[in-house]
This record gives C-alpha cells, sequence and structure tokens, in this order.
C-alpha cells in the first residue's frame, strides 16, 4: 500500500465524539445508526480509507433540534462517559432560531449560548485531555432583500458565530470557520446546489462539511 503522510492529528486507538444538532445527527438515531448519513458519515469513511491502520472509536451524539442548553444537560452521557481524546461540536443555529419563538422562555440570547458553551467546554478541560475542534454554526443562504427573514437571521448569526470563535481561542480549540466556508462556496453556485433550504445541507453540502473539518484536522 501507498505510504500516507501521517498529518492526520487523530491517532490509532483514540476516540471521537461528534455533537450537535440535526446537522450531525442526520438520520444517525434510525435510519443511518450508528453515524447518520451526513458529514460524520462522510468524514469517518474517508478517514477509514487512507488511514485503514487507525483503529479509532467514533460517537455521534447529535439530535436533531438540540441547542447549546441541551448540550450541557447531556454533556456528561454523551460525552464524558466516552472519555474522549477529540471533541467535536457544532451548535447554535437552533439557538439563534429560538429568539423567533412567541415563547421569551424559549429565547437563547448569544449571551445565554455564550454561557452554555463555556460551561460544556469548562467540564470538559477539567474532566478530560481531549483536544476540542468547535465548527461555527452557518445559513447558506445570501439574501438582496434587507427586510426578509433570511436576511435578519444572517444579521443575527454574527453574534453566534463570534461566540464560537470566541471560545475556540478561550479553549486552544481548532476551529472550522464553515459560514464563511459555505458563503464562499456561494460565489460560484446557487445555494440549492448545497441545500434544500438554508439549514440543512444536501450530500453536496455536507461533503463540504467533511471536506472543512478534514482539512483542520490536517487531512
Amino acid at each position: 500500500m501507498t505510504e500516507t503522510p501521517d498529518t492526520f492529528l487523530v491517532q490509532d486507538g483514540q476516540t471521537l465524539v461528534f455533537i450537535g444538532d440535526s446537522i450531525t445527527d442526520c438520520g444517525r438515531r434510525d435510519q443511518a445508526f450508528p453515524f447518520g448519513a451526513g458529514y460524520v458519515r462522510f468524514a469517518i469513511d474517508l478517514i477509514t480509507a487512507r488511514y485503514p491502520d487507525r483503529g479509532i472509536t467514533y460517537h455521534n451524539q447529535g439530535i436533531g433540534g438540540d441547542v447549546s442548553t441541551g448540550l450541557l444537560r447531556r454533556w456528561n452521557g454523551d460525552v464524558l462517559d466516552h472519555q474522549p481524546d477529540w471533541v467535536s461540536v457544532m451548535i447554535g443555529i437552533n439557538d439563534l432560531h429560538r429568539r423567533f419563538s412567541a415563547t421569551a422562555a424559549d429565547h437563547i440570547s448569544p449571551d445565554a449560548y455564550r454561557e452554555a458553551y463555556h460551561a460544556f467546554l469548562t467540564l470538559t478541560a477539567a474532566e478530560t485531555d481531549a483536544r476540542i475542534i468547535l465548527i461555527d454554526p452557518f445559513y447558506i443562504t445570501r439574501e438582496t432583500d434587507p427586510d426578509s427573514h433570511g436576511a435578519t437571521v444572517l444579521a443575527a448569526l454574527n453574534d453566534y458565530i463570534a461566540v464560537a470563535q470566541e471560545m475556540a481561542t478561550e479553549f486552544d480549540a481548532l476551529h472550522v470557520p464553515l459560514h464563511a466556508i459555505f458563503q464562499e462556496h456561494l460565489d460560484y453556485r446557487a445555494a440549492d446546489v448545497f441545500c434544500p433550504e438554508p439549514v440543512h445541507p444536501n450530500a453536496s453540502g455536507h461533503l463540504v462539511i467533511a471536506q472543512a473539518w478534514l482539512k483542520t484536522m490536517g487531512w
């Protein structure tokens, strides 16, 4: 077999946990058990194809509809109990959308998002030696109408992305600037190449995520 450059950060014998919302889940609890049919599955398959000698244990802990406070509630059982060497987090778009709920108790402001994010990363640092990968929330659209819902979401998203970037700096995490990556793709192709609507990618969109994640990990 042709020798593969040893630049990929996840090593033989290590454990990697992916956690997030429906974009990470992507059917992993039912028809696409156990890793889903999205970027997690693509990343795992590409790692296996390129590094067949690495016995890596994977856990997909995405749950559709989840938010940062939900991750915090289940962090011990879904992350720390696996004693991970790596934890990959993508969360935030549902937190943002809660701001549009008619019920004030449902709202998750950028400050509340920061508080929950900081809490589960602090737990990780205290209880494990895991390296962390933080993926920015994203919204795959270009809006020309400033009064549209999409434009409102894009403007609000900046605050949540700023929190993810702040956490990456504070916790010395690897960082995937995914919203910026998708916006760059939209310089060349229409949004519907990557998604049926701005939140949930299709297969092409999930491949963009997998490629960006792998590149960040030294692929």
